[in-house]
């Protein structure tokens, strides 16, 4: 069973977002992380970066596969987890406590599409 923290909002592409003021930290889901197995590489973007929804922000290598991770918002990307760069099983470790981006959102109102974690545990169910 995966951890899924009712704090956070998701999407059915297993990104999580936690909104903090007008930045919006991202991250995978534990799902995620236990699908791809062990993580062995995490291409980080640049910070300033502009990036648009549906946009590739991120992609992970692991053991099984290389996995693409789509943006679920719009901003630019303020900050990198420079920490996964060199220890990218952190992701493995705790999903949610080792994020991938920090953006400041350019429109808060794409959060509104955005899952529950009811509606995220729904759609991983399925």
């Amino acid at each position: 069973m995966s951890n899924i923290p009712a704090d956070l909002q998701y999407t059915k592409e297993h990104v999580w977002v936690k909104v903090e003021g007008n930045i919006v930290v991202m991250g995978i889901t534990d799902y995620a992380q236990d699908q791809l197995g062990d993580i062995i590489f995490v291409d980080l973007p640049e910070t300033d970066e502009e990036i648009s929804i549906g946009d590739v922000f991120t992609e992970f290598e692991s053991s099984r596969m290389t996995y693409e991770v789509l943006s679920p918002l719009s901003g630019k990307i303020v900050a990198s987890n420079e920490e996964l760069d060199y220890s990218p099983e952190l992701i493995n470790e705790d999903a949610y406590a080792n994020w991938i981006i920090k953006v400041i959102l350019s429109d808060d109102t794409e959060l509104d599409d955005l899952l529950s974690s009811e509606e995220y545990k729904a759609c991983i169910d399925e």
